[in-house]
């Protein structure tokens, strides 16, 4: 389902997509024309490779606008796709300081919380989350609450791996919390529509299924696979059936059937940075080296701030370094 940004002003819409994206969510389209024109020459310097000059772009504009919302939360983005992060969330922190309005002060939280996500904190990460989880809470929006749970719970799965197939017990367990808390709390809506509760059904199995991997429950995940397929069959939610490939491929990827991983990753969203991670890693454990490099180079120049690149970019980046050597 797609969030609803019609409550939040044209010249913060970039600012909210970078930060919409739960789990398993799609987002919204974004006009270009809602977009500060430094912010079109920022991204457009971003989608070339160009970070230094879309960072010095940024502060320029801080120079004459230092309270500027987006202009803060875009220099911190940058930073954290530099792996800077101390720096990144200065900018952050400015962003809560300036904010006028509760909303806005929630999505530089957002931010912050995807900054510690660039460095695998879960519990930092969390924190900061949580704070926009109780302002969605407070206003009652149980939809928006639970995509930030969801949010809070993939940032603890996916940072229980480090790239070298080690799982922190406890981020695990926490990451399960959390999908709980979302799956509990989304189907808190008034008046919740079927599409709308199987789509947190499909999550709720999704997320069990990969929890259920991590703890060497193959069986148990398989079973999670099937009621998710399951819940797509009743057709309700058709845009979600991208995210099934994705589930498949990931358990095959820890089940270590990396044959049936790669041909899954393969029919998922190519542009995806996570997807495209675990595509490279795939083709690494199956000794194609090429072939890895190729898709961490992709994954490395992602220029998105959210928990897929959080996860994707910085281990990308990582691992160029070490096969390269």
């Amino acid at each position: 389902m797609k969030a609803t940004i019609s409550a939040i002003p044209p010249f913060l819409v970039f600012v909210f997509v970078l930060f919409s994206v739960a789990t398993l969510s799609s987002q919204a389209p974004v006009s270009q024309q809602d977009q500060p024109e430094f912010i079109k020459q920022g991204q457009q310097l971003m989608r070339e490779g160009k970070l230094d000059d879309a960072l010095a772009l940024y502060r320029q504009t801080l120079q004459t606008s230092q309270d500027s919302l987006p202009a803060n939360i875009a220099a911190g983005s940058v930073l954290d796709l530099m792996g800077r992060g101390e720096d990144a969330r200065k900018y952050f922190a400015k962003a809560i300081e300036v904010a006028d309005a509760p909303e806005h002060k929630a999505m530089a939280q957002r931010a912050i919380a995807i900054s510690y996500a660039f460095e695998g904190d879960c519990g930092k990460a969390a924190e900061y989350d949580k704070l926009v989880f109780d302002f969605y809470g407070s206003a009652k929006n149980f939809y928006q609450q639970g995509e930030i749970a969801d949010e809070i719970a993939r940032v603890c799965l996916d940072s229980a791996d480090d790239g070298r197939n080690r799982y922190p017990g406890d981020r695990v367990a926490a990451a399960l919390d959390w999908y709980k808390t979302g799956h509990e709390t989304g189907l808190k809506e008034p008046g919740i529509e079927p599409a709308r509760k199987d789509l947190w059904d499909f999550r709720w199995e999704h997320a069990q299924a990969r929890y259920a991997v991590h703890t060497g429950e193959t069986a148990e995940a398989q079973k999670h696979v099937a009621a998710a397929k399951a819940i797509l069959d009743r057709g309700t939610i058709p845009q979600q059936a991208q995210f099934f490939p994705y589930l498949v491929g990931y358990i095959a990827f820890y089940s270590s059937d990396y044959t049936a991983a790669l041909a899954e990753f393969l029919k998922a969203d190519q542009n995806d940075p996570f997807i495209q991670c675990m595509i490279a890693r795939t083709y690494e454990k199956l000794s194609n080296k090429e072939k890895a490099l190729e898709y961490y180079r992709k994954v490395s120049t992602a220029i998105a701030h959210n928990p897929a690149a959080a996860y994707a970019v910085p281990l990308a980046k990582k691992k160029l370094a070490s096969l390269a050597s």
